[in-house]
């Protein structure tokens, strides 16, 4: 009985519960919780920092108090934090700079990169840098967004090309990763990244695997930049290419690992005639979403099966109760959350707690990769270790690209038009 109450006091069991409840709060007291503002034009949005502020502060504190870590220095650290996420939200939310798909992730990191490397951190500030805990809460939030009746009413079709892409591309990626000797860690996520969904499912990985920050901040980074020009280049190939929208868009919805890009290139393939694409490439994405819980789950099975059986190192026979033990509970928490919502709630309900879910989850990335920037120094990130997983993120993304491509022009240029004509 004493090992079964010790097993929920510990740090992962206390994420789930306190994720449990912001999610309560989300369901029944939406007005609780606090909205992230894009602006700081009127004393309202003032406010509405604060109150983030006040409740991430409390979040951290508990949770803190319950683990036994140490409080006095969190209020003045997180302040800290939060003002550079703050900013990071502000600049994202330029137009320019939103019209270029540059999201609040990117700006977080760079923002904390820019003070540790040129400030050296006092050990108080250090107080408050938890990415993991941000990381996993805003994960389990993000289990909320993922509804499975929005994936099969928005078609088969496109969750029949995420399913083909994903565990292909992800293989492929994995396997070049390991013929260019990129280490286990570093390809997991780059894997993830290129063929699920981007920033999301890198940051799951990371979490799953329990996996090196500054490892994680570099993918992120990758990501990020290249998703950029992808963004305006494939919807100009796709009419050189005369593709058809449906099939550009659901090109564009497997390749592009950012949602706010694929939107983006989406319109811009639409060229103002219709929005087939843009409607295309976001439910191929959505799909790919739904299933990051799949991947998570996948990827966490491997990976603790083969840390516990790792005989070389003289690990524990993986027997079913050490995997469990060893099991990232976070996972668990996430794939609740999407269950739940997918089929305890009403469809719009759900959708409606979402949109309030995904602002804090958003947040609470921010305030992650802030963390990340904090603990992180340029010199690791450009270092030459990195060439390789470079190297091979960008021979995963061009494989991608290719075989997203065939797979589209397949599904949606010649078996769901044959299947529409019969």
């Amino acid at each position: 009985m004493k090992n079964w109450i010790k097993q929920f006091t510990s740090e992962d069991w206390i994420i789930v519960f306190a994720g449990a409840v912001i999610l309560a709060l989300a369901a029944f007291f939406p007005d609780l919780m606090p909205r992230m503002p894009k602006t700081l034009t009127s004393v309202n949005d003032w406010l509405s920092a604060g109150y983030m502020y006040l409740f991430v502060l409390v979040l951290t504190m508990v949770t803190s108090a319950v683990l036994g870590r140490p409080l006095k220095w969190i209020p003045l650290s997180l302040l800290i934090i939060f003002a550079l996420t703050l900013c990071a939200q502000l600049l994202a939310n330029i137009p320019v700079v939103k019209e270029f798909g540059f999201e609040s992730v990117f700006f977080a990191v760079i923002l904390g990169l820019l003070i540790s490397n040129c400030f050296r951190l006092p050990e108080w500030m250090k107080a408050a840098v938890q990415s993991e805990f941000y990381i996993k809460i805003g994960i389990i939030c993000l289990g909320s967004t993922i509804l499975f009746s929005e994936v099969m009413k928005s078609g088969a079709y496109g969750l029949v090309q995420s399913l083909i892409v994903v565990f292909s591309v992800w293989y492929f990626a994995w396997w070049v990763g390991k013929k260019m000797n990129v280490d286990p860690e570093m390809r997991t996520m780059l894997s993830s990244a290129v063929s699920i969904c981007g920033v999301s499912a890198a940051i799951a990985t990371c979490g799953v695997i329990k996996g090196d920050n500054k490892k994680l901040s570099y993918v992120i980074s990758l990501v990020l930049i290249i998703a950029i020009p992808m963004m305006y280049i494939l919807p100009w190939l796709a009419g050189l290419m005369n593709l058809s929208p449906e099939v550009t868009g659901a090109w564009l919805g497997g390749t592009i690992d950012t949602t706010g890009a694929v939107a983006a290139a989406g319109t811009l393939a639409d060229h103002g005639h219709g929005d087939t694409a843009a409607q295309t490439a976001v439910i191929v994405k959505s799909s790919q979403n739904v299933l990051l819980g799949l991947a998570a789950f996948i990827i966490s099975l491997m990976w603790t099966y083969q840390g516990v059986g790792d005989k070389k190192n003289g690990q524990e026979k993986p027997t079913l109760g050490l995997i469990w033990d060893r099991f990232p509970k976070f996972v668990v928490g996430f794939i609740l959350a999407s269950l739940v919502f997918s089929f305890c709630f009403e469809t719009e309900t759900a959708k409606a707690v979402g949109k309030v879910t995904k602002g804090f989850q958003n947040t609470l990335f921010s305030i992650a990769f802030v963390c990340i920037g904090l603990e992180t120094r340029f010199r690791e990130i450009f270092s030459k270790e990195n060439r390789k997983p470079l190297a091979a993120f960008l021979t995963a993304q061009t494989f991608n690209i290719v075989v997203t491509l065939v797979v589209a022009y397949i599904i949606f240029g010649l078996i769901k038009p044959a299947i529409a004509g019969m």
